[in-house]
């Protein structure tokens, strides 16, 4: 079984299609269902059409995460390498400081 896949079953005198995800190996969840299909043959035919469709959705969302991932992770290494450098700057101030110190002291 893949990823997403869909079945097809029988409720209350009518068809309905799932769109279905494999969570783990023993879990699936239900991610798109339709009720009301009148045969099997349109149920499948949806479910069919549609898993398509929600596997580009799912593609195009994927892109666009690992997108925003990438930037965010810029940004905090943007924010990581600015503390450093104000940390740096505030320990050679303190530095300075403290060599003034012990100049006058002798």
């Amino acid at each position: 079984m893949a990823k997403f896949d869909y079945r097809i079953v029988e409720k209350r005198n009518a068809w309905a299609a799932e769109i279905t995800r494999q969570v783990t190996s023993r879990r699936t969840v239900v991610s798109k269902r339709q009720l009301g299909f009148e045969t099997e043959a349109e149920a499948v035919e949806w479910a069919e059409k549609e898993l398509v469709e929600f596997a580009k959705t799912q593609a195009v969302r994927n892109d666009r995460k690992a997108e925003q991932r990438s930037e965010k992770e810029e940004m905090i290494a943007r924010k990581r390498e600015k503390a450093a450098a104000q940390k740096a700057e505030y320990e050679a101030a303190r530095d300075a400081e403290e060599d003034e110190y012990d100049f006058d002291e002798e």
